[in-house]
Formats: C-alpha cells, sequence, structure tokens
C-alpha cells in the first residue's frame, strides 16, 4: 500500500479530522493523491449525517468511489457509521465502516500495516445508542465501553488551504429536537490551553496566517456539558481567556471564531474582540428562528429577545461587525406569525450574511416524531410550497441586507488574505466578505494578507484596489 486519497462531506470540524487523517497517513509512509484520481489503494470517506440530504451525498460517495475504485481498500469513518439509523447497511466486502471514533488511528494503523484483517463482518456492527441520565444532563452514559485508543495527533499544517481550522472543541449533549449531531458525537471533550495554543503556534509556523477556532459547540469551551444551567454562574468565559492567550502568538494575524450560540456571547467575550485586531469582527450566530414559539420547540437555550439584546451588545462594543446567521424555514408548526417574527429580526439585526434552510425531519430526532413533521399530511404540516416561498423571501432578504452592509465600506481601506494564485486575486476581509482585486492590480501571492481600497460594490461581493 502506497497511495491514498481522502474525500470530506460536512462540517469544518470534519475538515480538521480529514486533516488529522492526512497526516497520520503520511507518517505512515502513504503518498496523498487527489480525490479525482481512481487509483489510490486507500480511501478515506469522511462522512456527514446532519441532514438526509448529507447522508445521502455520504452513500452516493461511497457507491461512486466504490465503483471507481474497485481495486481499493475503502473506509468510512466521520457521524454516518457512528448511529444506529439503518442508513448505513452492506456498503460492500472492500468497505470498512469506523463505528467508533476513537479507534480511527488504530484501524488505519493496521490496514497500512497489514497487521490485521480489518475488513472483517464484526466491524460492520453499528454503534450503541447513547442516553443522557434525566436527573443529571451532564452526565452521558456510553454502552459500550471502549479500551483506549491510539488518537489522532495534532495539526502541523492545514494542507491545500489558505486558512487553518482548529478544532478546540468535540461534542453535545444539548439535543435541540431537530439535530442528530448529539447521538453521533456524544462525548464532550476540550483540548486543553496548551494544547490549543501549541497547535496554533504550529499552524502559524506553516505559513497559515489565519486560524478559525472550531468545534461541535465552541460556546461550551472547557465545559463538561453544552448545557448552560450546569455551568457556574451559567456563563463561560475559557474561551475569552483562550484567545487571549492566542493572539500573543508571532506570525498569526488573524483569528475567526466559528459558529456560536447567542447566549454565547458574553461581555467577558466582546472583551477579548474589542482588545485585539488580530480577533476579526465577524460573529456567525446559529439563531434559526426569530420566533420564541419555534425555538421553544427546538429545545434551543434562548429567546429571540435574547438574541436581540445579544446583537445590540455586539454593536454597541464592536465596529460595524459582521454578523451571520443560520435560519431553519417551515420547522414543524411554523405559522405565517412565526416567520414573520423572524423576518424582522433579520432585517432589525442586519445581518451580513444568512444561510437558509428548508426543514426535513431528520430520521433519530425528536423533531422528526413530531404530528407536524409527519410525512402523511396531518393539520399542521407546513406545505413543501409554503416552505419554498419563505425560504425565497428570506434568500432575497439575504441579497438585500448584505448588499447594504458591504455598501458602507466603499471608499474604505481593508485588508484580505488572498485565498487563489491563478486568475483575478480575491480574498476574505476582517468583516467576511469577498474583496477581488481589479484584473490589472498585480499578482499577490495566495496567503499573503494585503491591504486594499474598497471601490465598488456587487452583488457578490466587494472590488478591491
Amino acid at each position: 500500500m502506497k497511495t491514498f486519497a481522502i474525500t470530506t462531506i460536512g462540517c469544518k470540524v470534519n475538515q480538521y479530522e480529514s486533516q488529522q487523517i492526512r497526516e497520520l497517513l503520511e507518517q505512515l509512509g502513504l503518498n496523498q493523491l487527489e480525490t479525482s484520481q481512481l487509483d489510490a489503494d486507500l480511501v478515506v470517506i469522511n462522512t456527514c449525517c446532519v441532514t438526509r440530504t448529507a447522508s445521502a451525498k455520504s452513500r452516493q460517495r461511497i457507491h461512486r468511489v466504490r465503483k471507481s475504485n474497485p481495486d481499493s481498500k475503502i473506509v468510512v469513518c466521520g457521524c454516518l457509521p457512528a448511529i444506529k439509523t439503518g442508513e448505513l447497511t452492506n456498503p460492500g466486502k472492500n468497505v470498512q465502516l469506523i463505528n467508533h471514533r476513537e479507534t480511527i488511528a488504530e484501524t488505519l494503523s493496521q490496514i497500512v500495516n497489514g497487521k490485521a484483517d480489518a475488513f472483517s463482518s464484526q466491524n460492520l456492527q453499528p454503534k450503541q445508542d447513547t442516553t443522557i441520565k434525566a436527573e443529571n444532563s451532564s452526565e452521558i452514559k456510553l454502552k459500550n465501553k471502549l479500551a483506549k485508543q491510539p488518537k489522532l495527533a495534532q495539526l502541523t499544517s492545514f494542507k491545500g488551504h489558505t486558512r487553518a481550522f482548529l478544532k478546540i472543541q468535540d461534542g453535545c449533549d444539548g439535543y435541540c429536537s431537530y439535530c442528530i449531531v448529539p447521538k453521533t458525537r456524544p462525548v464532550i471533550s476540550s483540548k486543553s490551553p496548551d494544547a490549543a495554543l501549541r497547535e496554533a503556534q504550529a499552524l502559524a509556523d506553516a505559513g497559515h496566517k489565519e486560524i478559525v477556532l472550531t468545534g461541535i459547540f465552541i460556546g461550551a469551551y472547557g465545559q463538561k456539558s453544552v448545557r448552560r444551567k450546569s455551568w457556574p454562574g451559567r456563563q463561560n468565559d475559557k474561551l475569552a481567556d483562550l484567545l487571549d492567550e492566542m493572539v500573543k502568538i508571532p506570525n498569526l494575524a488573524r483569528i475567526r471564531v466559528s459558529s456560536l450560540e447567542p447566549a454565547d456571547v458574553t461581555p467577558r467575550l466582546l472583551d477579548s474582540f474589542a482588545g485585539s485586531c488580530k480577533i476579526m469582527p465577524h460573529l456567525h450566530l446559529s439563531l434559526q428562528s426569530g420566533s420564541n414559539a419555534v425555538l421553544k420547540r427546538m429545545c434551543r437555550q434562548y429567546t429571540a429577545d435574547e438574541s436581540k439584546e445579544k446583537i445590540e451588545l455586539i454593536k454597541n462594543r464592536l465596529d460595524r461587525p459582521a454578523i451571520t446567521t443560520d435560519i431553519i424555514v417551515g420547522f414543524p408548526g411554523e405559522t405565517d406569525a412565526d416567520f414573520e417574527d423572524t423576518v424582522e429580526l433579520a432585517k432589525e439585526s442586519g445581518f451580513a450574511k444568512m444561510h437558509v434552510f428548508s426543514f426535513s425531519a431528520r430520521p433519530g430526532t425528536a423533531a422528526a416524531c413530531l404530528p407536524e413533521a409527519s410525512p402523511r399530511g396531518e393539520q399542521g404540516t407546513i406545505d413543501n410550497e409554503v416552505i419554498k416561498n419563505r425560504s425565497q423571501i428570506l434568500c432575497e432578504l439575504d441579497k438585500e441586507l448584505g448588499f447594504e452592509f458591504r455598501q458602507q465600506f466603499v471608499g474604505e481601506s481593508a485588508e484580505i488574505l488572498v485565498e487563489n494564485s491563478i486568475g483575478r486575486r480575491k480574498g476574505r476581509s476582517e468583516r467576511y466578505f469577498m474583496v477581488e482585486l481589479e484584473k490589472s492590480d498585480g499578482n499577490p501571492r495566495q496567503g499573503e494578507v494585503v491591504k486594499v481600497k474598497l471601490i465598488k460594490n456587487t452583488v457578490n461581493g466587494l472590488i478591491g484596489r
């Protein structure tokens, strides 16, 4: 076995873990091929199952790789093999499912070294369900206790990417009613501050000017549960403490924080943002809905009013920050009034970007069991055409709000991290909107941070010089 390829589906955490797998396989002596190359000896497929669409895409990728790589050994990891929903059955004799994330390093090492028949039928057994004790929501009981396994190592580079993702937290026990993640990643863990800082230093030394801190529930960094009622004072300052140390790393120009919930935004966290120009003035808040009734059915840990207060607090503390968000349209029972609440909150907030998702019942979640989510059409079911129309309204509003947000910066200067080396150079500004340089504006190197003057606003971003 001499070569490998990795294909990744899903979030920043999956992309980070694929980089860990890459470094492990390289350390074991294999050479990486592009995913499009069909002759790799080993193909790793890192799957996602957060939605039915993601699960289907993951299964299609497995089928496509099996068909195009009949002689390759195929390893399937990530979230899809970790759940017991019957979505991944009989994947094929040359396909190895890694049901337990803790065994990835050991299993891959065995496959590469040929020390074990890793493709035996026993590896196809699905992971046992996990349960959370009702009397103590922060305690997780794993029915399948595992012996300690070799772990994937910290990263030294984020190959093929200008910015590097750094996973500092994993796991969720929040159980929002629409979300499958607590069943795929039930174990709550956080990287120690020292380990996170060492890894950030290594990534900066590798030439990455920007690091994005990521996790499954990054607002719970340093906590044993994502449920705020179990936190001392129901507030967590450990993420802010880490940021205050990370800004001291030499050669690191930028730090971004990935998705937060509105309740994660505290005055202490904003002190960190305001206290260093290295921390980008961009916060992504997973709002999901502007209706208190819908948020309650989603089992979110905040209200629409609290979200408005936090957004106002952010705007008061930071200079014209970019606030981006996620919205789910058509959650079971969402009325016209509920939807209008979401539209009004979006307008008041002036989001720089909205990621709009149409609700689709995810098997294995509580929301899939709600009467309103049934495909049989009981009273309360939201018609697909209604969901489509509501999504279109929000997508049009997203374009308007995004254009309006960018317009205020025309004529000013910004710094962009150049993301490409071919064609017209482009990159993300501090506030995350894309800036494309004029055609005749030289050829700054990929990965370089350059200062530009913003001269024109377009539907796709700004033009800079």
